[in-house]
């Protein structure tokens, strides 16, 4: 069992940047695959970032040059800079866990065992 926790909400004018943290609980965080979901107004969830276990990253195409994601073990923490950003990011942003042997990403929501609570990023015109 892990219990995820984003921080790092907050109102940014577009072309700023925000940094996103996801931290979690327990030991075994290197052995989880992790990954950011947003949620917009109306719209259904989807998929922005994803983490293997040894560092491989996966990028929605929206994102892509824009947003970086890593982890640190040590801290169990999992972080998403967001630079770049337009009003179309405004969204709830979610981090998610997925405990695996393999050291894949995982782009689809069902593959995923553990969600946080969400944070709220929303960028203005």
């Amino acid at each position: 069992q892990v219990q995820l926790v984003e921080s790092g909400r907050g109102v940014v004018q577009a072309g700023g940047s925000l940094r996103l943290s996801c931290a979690a609980s327990g030991r075994t965080f290197s052995t989880y695959a992790m990954g950011w979901f947003r949620q917009a107004p109306g719209k259904e969830r989807e998929f922005v970032a994803a983490i293997s276990r040894t560092g491989i990253t996966d990028y929605a195409d929206s994102v892509k040059g824009r947003f970086t994601i890593s982890r640190d073990n040590a801290k169990r923490t999992m972080y998403l800079q967001m630079n770049s950003l337009n009003p179309e990011d405004t969204a709830v942003y979610f981090c998610a866990a997925k405990n695996t042997v393999y050291f894949l990403t995982y782009t689809s929501q069902k593959e995923y065992d553990y969600w946080g609570q969400g944070t709220q990023v929303t960028v203005s015109s």
